[in-house]
């Protein structure tokens, strides 16, 4: 199911961020939160998880890179609990795997969740 809402309503109040994950080389990862009245920027650090390069990856198994739900989910939550409350109402993301966890995310934060519609900018 996803919420659709009016998003000339809703970008126009100062507390809705965008987030995204940035790939890098080695696989690294940063998550990425952009408030969008201000385009203040936080960086979200995603540290690998234990276990990291000691067996092959596995098809379909968890994603010890550090951008995986797991790691994605524990560094947002975080991150965001570090902001005033009214900077973390909402967060609208793209539909990447990484945010699988979204439901635990909303519940530790307090945050809403949205997702974009697929090939929207």
């Amino acid at each position: 199911m996803i919420e659709h809402y009016d998003s000339s309503e809703i970008t126009h109040k100062n507390n809705v961020s965008k987030g995204d994950l940035i790939i890098g080389t080695g696989r690294s990862a940063i998550g990425t939160l952009i408030e969008r009245s201000s385009r203040s920027t936080l960086l979200v650090h995603l540290p690998r998880l234990e276990g990291w390069g000691e067996k092959p990856p596995v098809k379909n198994g968890p994603s010890l890179g550090g951008y995986g739900a797991v790691a994605m989910n524990a560094a947002l939550t975080v991150s965001m609990t570090k902001l005033p409350e009214q900077l973390r109402k909402t967060l609208t993301w793209d539909r990447g795997k990484e945010l699988s966890a979204h439901a635990q995310f909303a519940l530790d934060t307090g945050t809403k969740v949205f997702f974009a519609d697929p090939h929207s900018p």
